[in-house]
């Protein structure tokens, strides 16, 4: 819809060029849509992003904290105070949440000035940098220098390699495919999957690590990453600058901009390794993205892995079903959810509800310390890029047209294989049975199963629940 709008004014008022700014989850992606399916020169820039609170409190924090309060283990005043001071400046949430996985990509992609995503929204630097984006951006027009000249198949794939490096956001899988698109370019989630295979993933930065966002410019941003992995990248790729990337990073090496980095780490007394580990000594070389396939997602689940405790990589729970988000939060606050259960929410994918964040179920789970390493969320729906703990989004097909999560009933045991890709119904009613048995099983429910009617009527919902395409192609309509 946000590109649609943008697409609206370019096409009502000739431009020369573009410069296109924007900072969060939403809005950034439907711009770089915007930007591929207008074609004129143009560059991002975005607002950077915000500070950390008192004691690096960040807003991630607060599911967590607000799980605390419900289950009675701090005060009112310790949720408040949080609450007031988890957002101390403007700025994306200082965490490697969507917003900061989206700006990333812009850079990425090579629609940015290299080392300009995720600048602190405070610094002078940001506002530095803005007035060179417009110079850029007389430039690009003056060389007739368009996004779709810039962006290729070659680009969205060292974008990946670089998401693989940071742990990025889930809904990196609604957004990424769409942007594509928008290029005349198809990416799928098992390019995602194969991709991230053997990627090197280095970033300490929440909520998979320990540190805020704005430690990810102190030590080197974009450009260190891509310096680290540059094995893995293709760079002859063009950018915004003109130059391909392989220029841009030896540019900085020699531009001081490293330098200028490091001298706000130096203040924290850190070091650059301490933020962005070097290649050989990776947190892990499998990336941070799975796709998983079996009976129960036959197009495919996305997990990330990077923030799911080890005892459930592999695992058989037991299905507890739930129709919608509030039902099943409920159960997990109250503790009606119990250790070996998998929580199925439902409904909740692009055509059943128009696919909104289960974020506080998943924040309720990882922080209890009974359930956190002993249950698993399992939806069709999607996680916040804040989520952390056993959880598996974007199951496809969804419930709202059938899909084998419409048909999981109590009991039913459910297996998880991260390592062998695979999401899979392996029982009916607490007893494990043959793969025919479970067919036969989920082929009468499917014959009684009935689909619900749209919860929306009239209106935007209405119009993108009846156009969405599966969660598992990306986040767009057809």
């Amino acid at each position: 819809m946000i590109a649609n709008m943008i697409e609206i004014h370019a096409k009502a008022t000739p431009f020369d060029a573009g410069v296109f700014v924007a900072s969060c989850d939403k809005g950034l992606p439907a711009n770089l849509m915007a930007m591929g399916r207008i074609n004129i020169p143009s560059i991002v820039v975005t607002g950077g992003v915000m500070d950390a609170g008192p004691d690096l409190l960040t807003l991630e924090q607060l599911g967590a904290i607000s799980a605390r309060y419900e289950r009675g283990e701090i005060s009112r005043e310790e949720l408040e105070f949080a609450k007031h001071n988890a957002c101390p400046s403007c700025g994306a949430c200082s965490f490697m949440g969507t917003a900061s996985t989206m700006q990333v990509t812009a850079e990425a992609l090579g629609l940015m000035l290299p080392g300009t995503a995720l600048l602190p929204a405070t610094s002078s630097d940001l506002r530095e940098f803005a007035r060179e984006a417009g110079r850029q951006s007389v430039w690009l027009s003056e060389h007739n220098l368009c996004p779709r000249d810039i962006v290729t198949k070659e680009s969205f794939e060292n974008l990946i390699m670089v998401h693989g490096a940071i742990s990025g956001s889930t809904n990196s899988l609604l957004h990424i495919p769409a942007i594509a698109r928008e290029f005349g370019i198809e990416m799928s989630a098992d390019d995602f999957d194969r991709l991230h295979r053997g990627a090197h993933y280095l970033l300490n930065v929440r909520p998979a690590g320990e540190w805020p966002a704005q430690f990810f410019y102190y030590a080197g941003g974009v450009p260190r990453i891509m310096e680290e992995i540059k094995s893995m990248l293709h760079l002859d790729v063009m950018t915004v600058t003109g130059k391909t990337l392989g220029e841009n990073l030896e540019d900085l090496k020699n531009n001081g901009y490293y330098e200028k980095c490091g001298r706000y780490l130096e203040k924290w007394n850190l070091k650059r390794e301490d933020i962005i580990r070097p290649f050989d000594q990776a947190f892990g070389t499998d990336g941070s993205i799975a796709i998983l396939h079996g009976n129960l997602a036959p197009e495919g689940a996305v997990v990330k892995h990077t923030v799911v405790p080890h005892e459930m990589f592999q695992a058989t729970l037991k299905a507890r079903p739930f129709d919608c988000e509030e039902d099943a939060i409920h159960a997990v606050l109250t503790h009606e959810v119990k250790p070996g259960d998998a929580v199925i929410i439902r409904y909740e994918g692009p055509k059943g509800s128009g696919m909104p964040e289960m974020f506080y179920t998943t924040v309720a789970i990882a922080s209890d310390p009974e359930l956190g390493a002993s249950i698993a969320l399992i939806t069709d729906g999607r996680f916040s890029g804040a989520s952390k703990g056993p959880a598996i989004g974007h199951v496809s097909p969804e419930a709202a047209v059938g899909g084998p999560i419409a048909l999981i009933e109590e009991g039913d045991l459910i297996r998880i294989n991260i390592p062998e890709r695979s999401l899979s119904i392996v029982g009916i009613a607490g007893k494990e049975m043959e793969p025919a048995e479970v067919d036969a099983v989920l082929a009468e429910r499917r014959a009684a199963w009935k689909p619900k009617a749209n919860r929306y009527t009239s209106g935007t919902l209405k119009f993108f629940t009846e156009h969405a395409v599966s969660a598992i192609q990306g986040g767009y309509m057809e």
